[in-house]
Order: C-alpha cells, then structure tokens, then sequence
C-alpha cells in the first residue's frame, strides 16, 4: 500500500510518503523558514549586473532574490531588455534560499496543477511526461489539451494526467488560468509584495502525490481535513482515501515512521551486504562513498564489489529520494576491473532513478571512476531544514585540537599584558582548558604574571569544547 501522512503540528508541517510501511520521501517545513517555490512577488530591483545579465530583486522576504535576465547563449546583455534599479518586476521564485544565496527568481511562470503544469508565456507548446509512454494515448492527451490551451500559453501534462477525460482537464485549466489572471494588478502594487502564495504543504503534498498509485491520505488536523474533502478528490470511488487520524498516539509513531525518519539524517547508511555509504553534502555537491565494510573478505573480491556497488546503486537512489539530495551528485563506487561491470551498475542505478519524482540523470562514469548524477533542486535538503550549522564548530563537524587552542589562548594573553592597559585577566573556560592553559602547576600563568606584572584569575565555566573568555580589569 501507498500511503501519504501528512503530520501537523503549530510549529512544524512534516509530509512523508510510504510504501507497504517502508518510508519513501519526508519533507519538513517550519513556519519560520517554509519554502517560498512557486510563489510570486512584485518585487523591486536593487541592483543589476550587466556583466552577468543579472539583478538582484527585493521581494520582502529578508535576502534580495537573484534574477537572471539574459540569454545564456548571449556573450553580453547589449540589446536586452535590461531592468533598471528601482524598476518593479513580476516574478516567481524558482529555487529557494541556500546558505547565503538568495532565492532564484524567474519571468517563466508556471502553475501546477494534479494532471498539467501551465505555462502562461510559453507560446502553446505542450510537452508531456515521458512516463506516459503509450503514442496514442500521449495524441489523444494532446489534441485534448491543444483546443482547451488560452492563447498564447502552453502546458506540461504531469504523469498523472494519463487516462484523465476531457472535463477533467478543463476544470484543472479553469482554475489555473484564473490564477494567472489575478496577477495582471500586480505591477500598481507598491513593491515588495506577495501577489500568488503557491506554497501551502498540505495542498503542495496533494498536488504532488495525487495519482491512482496512491491508496490512502491521512492528516491529523482537522482543519485541514475538511479543507481536503472539499476539493472532491478523495474517497470516491476510482480515488484515494482521506482519513483523519484522531488517535492520542502520534500519526508517524502509529504507523512505525518516527525511527525511519530519524535514519534519515544519519550519515552512515549500512547495506545488506555488510558494506555501507557515506553521504556528506557540501556547498558544491553531494558526494556518497561506497564501502565494502563486513562484505570485505566473503568469496570471491570481484563478485562482493560488483554485489556491493550494485546494492549500493539501489541504496543511493533511495537515499537521494528521501534526503532530497539535489544539484550534482557524485557516487564513489568501489573500484571496478571489469568494464561490463561498470556498465551494469550504471544501468542498476538508472533503473533506481526512474521511480524517483524529481527528474534525475545519470550522467556516467569519469576518467577517475566517480559516477555523476544531477537531480533537480527544488527545495532544501532534508538535512539543511532539520538541521543547523554547530556554534563551536561552525558547521564544519571539526573543532580546533587542544594544543590550538591554549597556544591562541597563550598569545591573546601576552597580547593584552603588553599593547593594552589592563593588568588583571581572568580565564573563563571548562577547567580541563584551563588546567593545560596554566601549564603543569600552573607554572606557564606565574611566568608570565613575573615578566609582565600583571594578575591571571582562572574561573571555571560550562563552555564548550575549545571556547574560553577572557575579562580584562585595569
């Protein structure tokens, strides 16, 4: 069975998808920091770079969202229609805010839908999912679409569009259109302004999950369970079942998802076989190392590396799902002798990939034996919204050895008993610090307190590994 829970609480909304109980995809969003994709704003240009064919375009939301207005095949921004600082421009954003980067804003709007994505600027064309594979049935999908499309815009149909009838499309294009058409005041509104909120995480979660493959929604607020049923998609009878789980038990401890999720942050992943992947995302790139672990020495080497990678190739496109690993990804295999080898892990990993949601390619094997993948970002990992960078560490996972830190500390105070006025220091750091600080009985604090005529005063204090301060008294 294919089932989406839909957890909400006053702080945190969290949407896991699984199957026959195994947990498939989870995503988080706080009310603090929830994804802004889809939105649109009225936003007003703070900067532009013409040598990027750039802008930088304040939208109210704290960090200016980066808008490129060129054309990558373009050496410059000569002749373009170039925005000016001050100007207001009606944009949506695309991808979120990462780290220090803004959101990424865009002119191409698009509104999804269930069954097709519209595309107002997109001069009626119509593309549709390659997962539909059948020819007639992709002609019929789009002579349907072709007579219902307004003019001069074109429309994506999304996988579960297949098998859907002509009224079916119709009431999907009827709404999206009407949100299109709301937006045409934006340009008088003073900017920044939020014109479109695109981005409720129930609705996103049943857009994104609507499809005959899944039996059952269930929400534990009531609320939004009654604003599901009026949609008139759920428990009828070719349609998914909403339920409103009401018990004291929470929702994913009841349906055994609360340890699977906590997994998912966990930087070691063991395999069947005794071999396991190490994932460590960075700002550039995600990259997983694949370990023989415990299947080193069983039989034959080359088997348990082929058995190894191969496992791994399944393990990796779930973890990338789940995670929601994005952007380029680079998979460490074991080595591998045998070209054929190679090629069979690519195709395992392939075949991984296309149950995946977001579109993933597999681009193969470097010189070096490091197979590249790129998945489309659209949101934070999982990892970067449960988690935050370490005070002591700054987010490194790596703190400064001892001996660093009490030769800085050491300076810091010579420094200050000779450029500045004060005469008395205290220390205030855990006393195992201090206790190195001061050297063996203390005799590095007494020679400098002879040499400069100052007083050191150790306090011991509940910091953490590596952090002291320092109080000067004249």
């Amino acid at each position: 069975m294919k089932r989406v829970l839909m957890d909400i609480s006053a702080d945190l909304t969290r949407i896991a998808l699984a199957e026959d109980g195994a947990l498939k995809e989870l995503y988080y969003e706080s009310k603090r920091e929830e994804s802004l994709v889809g939105n649109i704003y009225a936003g007003r240009v703070v900067n532009v770079m013409p040598n990027l064919q750039a802008a930088f375009v304040d939208i109210g939301v704290g960090k200016n969202g980066y808008y490129y207005y060129g054309n990558a095949r373009a050496v410059s921004d000569e002749g373009k229609n170039r925005p000016k600082v001050g100007d207001t421009l009606i944009l949506q954003v695309e991808k979120d805010a990462v780290g220090s980067k803004g959101a990424v804003l865009t002119e191409k709007f698009s509104f999804p839908g269930k069954f097709l994505v519209l595309l107002p600027k997109e001069a009626e064309e119509i593309g549709i999912s390659r997962k539909i594979t059948d020819s007639a049935e992709r002609s019929r999908i789009r002579e349907i679409v072709t007579k219902l499309l307004p003019e001069g815009c074109g429309a994506i149909i999304r996988t579960n569009g297949a098998g859907k009838s002509r009224e079916d499309f119709e009431k999907e294009l009827q709404t999206l259109t009407a949100k299109w058409e709301k937006l045409q005041y934006g340009m008088y509104l003073k900017p920044p302004a939020l014109l479109l909120r695109e981005n409720y995480p129930v609705q996103r979660a049943v857009r994104d999950f609507y499809s005959a493959d899944v039996d059952e929604y269930v929400v534990n607020d009531e609320t939004a369970y009654h604003e599901l049923l009026q949609t008139g998609d759920f428990n009828g009878e070719t349609q998914p079942v909403l339920k409103l789980h009401a018990e004291t038990l929470p929702l994913f401890e009841a349906y055994y998802l609360e340890s699977q999720s906590e997994k998912a942050l966990e930087e070691h992943v063991w395999l069947k076989s005794g071999g396991f992947l190490v994932i460590e995302e960075t700002e550039a790139c995600v990259v997983i190392d694949v370990n023989t672990g415990k299947a080193a020495g069983k039989g034959d080497l080359q088997k348990t590396i082929l058995k190894t990678n191969l496992e791994a190739a399944e393990e990796a496109a779930k973890q990338m799902r789940l995670r929601n690993l994005s952007g380029i990804i680079i998979i460490d295999f074991i080595d591998m002798a045998d070209p054929e080898a190679q090629k069979e892990v690519t195709r395992r990993l392939e075949a991984a990939v296309k149950k995946d949601r977001i579109k993933t390619v597999v681009v193969g094997m470097t010189e070096l034996g490091l197979m590249q993948v790129t998945r489309k970002k659209t949101r934070p990992s999982l990892k970067r919204q449960m988690t935050t960078k370490c005070r002591a560490c700054h987010g490194t996972g790596r703190l400064p050895s001892i001996e660093w830190t009490v030769t800085k500390m050491r300076r810091e105070a010579e420094s200050i008993f000779a450029n500045t006025i004060y005469h008395k220091l205290t220390v205030k750091a855990d006393p195992r610090l201090l206790a190195v600080f001061a050297g063996q009985d203390g005799a590095w604090a007494r020679t400098l307190e002879e040499k400069s005529g100052g007083t050191i005063l150790l306090e011991g204090a509940e910091l953490g590994f590596g952090q002291y301060e320092m109080e000067k008294e004249k």
